[in-house]
């Protein structure tokens, strides 16, 4: 059981006491030199950031369950491939107003409260969704879709900042990959499991059944892990796990502000140009995402599950990619050189995947594009620490809003742009058209001034500590040599 200490009475909101033993326990002083809560890691943090990967897995699977079977939901509820683009662009549609009132949410209520209105939301689009299985009700299944939205809106800003509250700063960077990781695992199960579950039969009756059992299975899951969070999910640790945290809970709740904290980000030039780069970048997967069943089927008729699978090839290359990049960061420290580097990559693989998917040849594709998501998907954790490190002592939360909100009006633009190009031109007029904002992205990144804040102030109080202890076993040594006999 964690020990208490006795600070602890100060924690807001409900929590669970933290279980297992702690590591790493210490007592520090903040660079003022007041005195700092101790630190400590506790084993808990580990089923905290996987929970918040279920569920954002969850909410993940619904974006794109529609989009990579487009061409058989357009048949089933007789709409045009706009229409069904739609049902994945409003995602990105609700956060841009609302991603302002949910970090403020955040802010002021907590991970806990936030984690179980994000699965409430989740939970019901889900049984919306179920109700919706008939040829009449597209504006139902576009309800719950709307719903699923709102969720993912409390969702995207949590990893920078879960990670921040739980884990340690040489874990920090390792867990938000595992937060993202989540996500990108829900969207390539959604490339993957709609088309082996809804294939694309004739008989309108026998399509509405798979299409119902896709709804049911995903309202099961959501429902269970909303279940989960309400029983497990916890505020924050008893006991900080790191001097900058400390810093953060000794700071007067007065002395924040959240209009000023926007403010104070939005005149941060590296971190508006980061802004910037991280909503291209991100647009780009979002446009292809969307895109992806129109793109294969262009080119390679009847290979609905095959571009699925092309999907999961992409994701699951990200994965990979979002964790090696987040333990490489918790190694290196070097959060420009490491963004920059995957940024470059990401435009090279966008470019050969733009002059290889026309080839004809299935297996060059998959391989393209695996090589396409473990940069460009890669990105997604590099984005989110950067900017914490760009931004501290700014809310986590927030700074992830605002990169998030970017991405989305990117991928609103990018996919209607996109959209628009392979009807009239086709696939490599619209994947350029891409590659020439990636480009874009890439200098934007070069321009940016890395002035790691986080990393700065952690390292300051590491030398004080040392350095006071320093004093103290002089002052000791001293002391004692005094009483020595003289002769």
């Amino acid at each position: 059981m964690g020990d208490n200490s006795p600070q602890d009475g100060a924690e807001n909101g409900p929590h669970l006491e933290a279980k297992g033993p702690d590591v790493g326990a210490q007592s520090e002083r903040i660079p003022n030199g007041e005195p700092a809560l101790q630190t400590r890691l506790y084993k808990r943090r580990w089923v905290i950031v996987f929970l918040f990967s279920c569920y954002s897995l969850c909410n993940a699977y619904q974006w794109i369950q529609y989009g990579i079977i487009s061409n058989i939901i357009m048949k089933f509820y007789k709409v045009d491939g706009f229409a069904v683009d739609w049902l994945s662009m409003v995602y990105m549609l609700a956060y841009i107003p609302l991603i302002f009132p949910a970090t403020w949410i955040l802010d002021k209520k907590g991970l806990r409260f936030t984690a179980l209105l994000a699965n409430a939301l989740n939970c019901a689009g889900t049984w919306i969704k179920v109700a919706s299985a008939r040829p009449d009700l597209f504006w139902v299944t576009m309800l719950g879709q709307c719903a699923s939205s709102l969720a993912q809106i409390f969702i995207l800003g949590m990893p920078s900042i879960l990670a921040s509250t739980w884990f340690g700063a040489d874990e920090v960077s390792t867990a938000c990959s595992i937060g993202v990781f989540g996500n990108q695992l829900g969207i390539a199960i959604g490339f993957l499991v709609p088309p082996i579950l809804v294939p694309n039969v004739d008989d309108m009756d026998e399509l509405a059944y798979h299409i119902r059992v896709m709804f049911y299975i995903c309202a099961g899951v959501s429902t269970f892990i909303f279940v989960l969070v309400v029983m497990v999910f916890q505020e924050r640790p008893e006991i900080p796990p790191t001097q900058s945290q400390a810093q953060a809970r000794n700071s007067h709740p007065d002395e924040y502000s959240y209009q000023a904290s926007i403010m104070r980000l939005l005149r941060n030039k590296p971190f508006m140009l980061l802004v910037i780069s991280y909503g291209l970048n991100v647009g780009c997967f979002y446009a292809i995402s969307t895109l992806l069943n129109r793109m294969i089927i262009e080119h390679y008729p009847g290979e609905e599950v095959n571009a699925g699978r092309i999907g999961l090839t992409i994701v699951i290359a990200g994965m990979a990619g979002s964790l090696l990049c987040g333990i490489w960061l918790d190694k290196t420290k070097t959060y420009k050189q490491t963004t920059l580097v995957v940024y470059v990559l990401s435009l090279a693989g966008m470019l050969v995947y733009a002059f290889t998917l026309n080839l004809g040849r299935l297996w060059v594709v998959f391989i393209t594009a695996g090589a396409l998501g473990f940069f460009m998907t890669g990105y997604l954790p590099l984005g989110f620490e950067f900017a914490v490190e760009l931004t501290f002592p700014e809310s986590e939360g927030t700074s992830s809003g605002l990169l998030n909100c970017s991405a989305q009006i990117f991928g609103i633009i990018f996919t209607i742009g996109q959209g628009k190009i392979l009807d009239k031109w086709g696939t490599f007029a619209g994947n350029i058209f891409l590659c020439v904002f990636l480009l874009i992205g890439t200098l934007l990144t070069g321009l940016i001034k890395s002035d790691l804040r986080r990393q700065k102030a952690n390292q300051q109080t590491e030398v004080q500590t040392v350095s006071r202890t320093s004093v103290q076993d002089y002052g000791a040594t001293a002391c004692s040599d005094s009483w020595k006999p003289q002769f």
